[in-house]
């Protein structure tokens, strides 16, 4: 029976201080449902507001990048906000810090422009992050956003550690990559 595989999902969960996880197909409405479940589980573990923010809009952000990005679609691509893809999503608590986890697979070019968009995050500081956020926000949407352009910004200001990235060959499959990326709140 699978009941021990889940049980030893379960404890391996629970050991790493996981509070939130979520892998499967990530749709508008599949988002607003999580954000409002994490939003009140944040609220009732009596964590303070600033902290709270920044997790949930760190949240947010992966989980609109899963939906723009993602290459394993059920639905074709700009489908007006009614986009179905997959990955995954983690929140947990670390050595008195909150970390946010995201994966999905993205198409193998992409992660060169994903790579020259995170990259210079890392050495900035975060009066340098917060000028660049203003600067993005006043200016047209990059050609290959699909949002405002300011989603790795908003991560990056909210982190208290740079932000850490990977992308990691998919057994075969040539053309695609699995994209994770971590935030420290």
């Amino acid at each position: 029976m699978i009941y021990q595989q889940y049980r030893d999902f379960c404890d391996a969960a629970r050991q790493r201080h996981v509070i939130f996880y979520y892998v499967g197909y990530f749709s508008q409405h599949i988002v607003g449902a999580m954000a409002d479940a994490l939003k009140l589980r944040l609220e009732v573990s009596g964590m303070a507001g600033p902290t709270r923010r920044k997790l949930f809009s760190s949240f947010v952000e992966m989980a609109q990048n899963i939906i723009h990005y993602s290459d394993d679609a059920l639905t074709p691509p700009d489908l007006d906000n009614h986009e179905v893809r997959h990955g995954s999503v983690c929140i947990g608590i670390d050595n008195d810090h909150y970390y946010l986890l995201c994966a999905n697979p993205i198409k193998q070019d992409l992660a060169d422009s994903l790579r020259q968009k995170i990259e210079p995050l890392r050495t900035m500081t975060l009066e340098e992050i917060k000028q660049a956020y203003k600067e993005a926000l006043r200016s047209e949407s990059p050609v290959d956003s699909k949002g405002a352009g300011v989603g790795f910004l908003t991560m990056a200001r909210d982190a208290s550690e740079p932000l850490e990235f990977e992308f990691v060959p998919m057994p075969g499959e040539p053309d695609r990559v699995m994209f994770y990326i971590k935030a420290i709140i």
